[in-house]
């Protein structure tokens, strides 16, 4: 049976990562790698972007504060592409005005920085049960 609108069980999930600190790409990708996903990584939000306009993941996590579009702005402009795309804000910036504009945008979830990566992990692993479910019907 082959499902080309991505209802394919084995298919791996598209996670995309941004965030204008190199040293958290670097950690995350990796980790993210060995746990079974396709991972794209940026720096830059006007990359990331156009590699989500061109072929839309189906969890992101970005950062919030960046220069150029912050990540309120690429979530605005992600959800625009792709309403059903899940994603964790990630910040070093936390507030509850931050957290509650995120949520109000369609985050699934908002972190604080510094995060240990099993903490990440577990947040992803929630929003996969969460968009597992939301396709189910």
């Amino acid at each position: 049976m082959t499902a080309s609108d991505g209802t394919d069980a084995a298919k791996k999930r598209r996670l995309l990562i941004l965030d204008d600190e190199p040293i958290v790409v670097k950690r995350l990708k990796p980790a993210f790698q060995k746990a079974g996903y396709e991972v794209e990584a940026f720096t830059d939000s006007a990359a990331a972007l156009a590699a989500f306009e061109a072929a839309p993941a189906d969890i992101v996590i970005t950062d919030l504060k960046m220069e150029g579009l912050d990540g309120i702005g690429f979530l605005d402009r992600i959800k625009a592409v792709s309403p059903k795309v899940g994603v964790i804000v990630i910040t070093g910036f936390a507030t509850l005005e931050t957290a509650k504009e995120s949520f109000h945008k369609g985050a699934f979830d908002f972190v604080a920085k510094p995060f240990k990566l099993a903490d990440i992990l577990d947040v992803v692993t929630r929003l996969e049960t969460f968009l597992g479910s939301d396709h189910a019907g």
